[in-house]
């Protein structure tokens, strides 16, 4: 008889929008995942989730992964199921030390779109560039943000933060407010 095999899955998104919606990221990363473990005869998906909405990949300070954590080295998880690496981590740092720790713990971990034997070199090797990757492009979408936001300001728009004495804001564009400016002239 085959030894049931305890699946956890890991689902993560980096921000809150759209997680009030009936079905959400989280659900349909679940449900790739539920779809994969499945399809493997004695494994089963643990009813606990572990879920991470609005919470960023750059580092694992995240609730749920630490509970994942905790309940990995207490022996009640075989193999950690995720959608896509970067799920895990966008991290690559992170990314190998996190696969290492279910290692050491006997745990597999596999992420459904993008199967890999990271038991082996060459499994560790594609980790370890899907890693990079994730880390890359959470860096560039990090470099984006800030160029809009340093472009935006140039242009005279508003992008937030303490407003200033005499102001509103409408339409991120700063306007005098009459009333404040009288009072701010007083003084000046």
């Amino acid at each position: 008889m085959l030894k049931e095999v305890r699946c956890a899955i890991y689902t993560r998104k980096s921000n809150e929008d759209g997680l009030e919606q009936k079905f959400n990221s989280l659900d349909a990363q679940r449900v790739a995942c539920e779809k994969y473990i499945k399809s493997k005869e004695g494994w089963v998906a643990l009813a606990k989730r572990y879920d991470d909405g609005g919470f960023s990949g750059k580092n694992l300070e995240r609730p749920a992964i630490k509970e994942l954590f905790e309940d990995v080295k207490a022996g009640e998880v075989d193999c950690v199921v995720v959608y896509t690496l970067d799920r895990l981590s966008r991290e690559t740092k992170d990314s190998i030390e996190v696969t290492s720790f279910f290692r050491r713990h006997r745990v597999n971990f596999i992420a459904v779109t993008q199967i890999f034997d990271n038991n082996t070199p060459m499994g560790k090797f594609v980790q370890t560039v899907l890693s990079g990757a994730a880390q890359l492009e959470r860096e560039m979408i990090v470099e984006r943000v800030k160029n809009k936001i340093a472009t935006s300001k140039e242009q005279g728009l508003w992008m937030g933060g303490t407003l200033p004495l005499g102001y509103d804001v409408k339409d991120k564009e700063l306007i005098i407010n009459e009333k404040e400016a009288k009072t701010v002239k007083t003084y000046i």
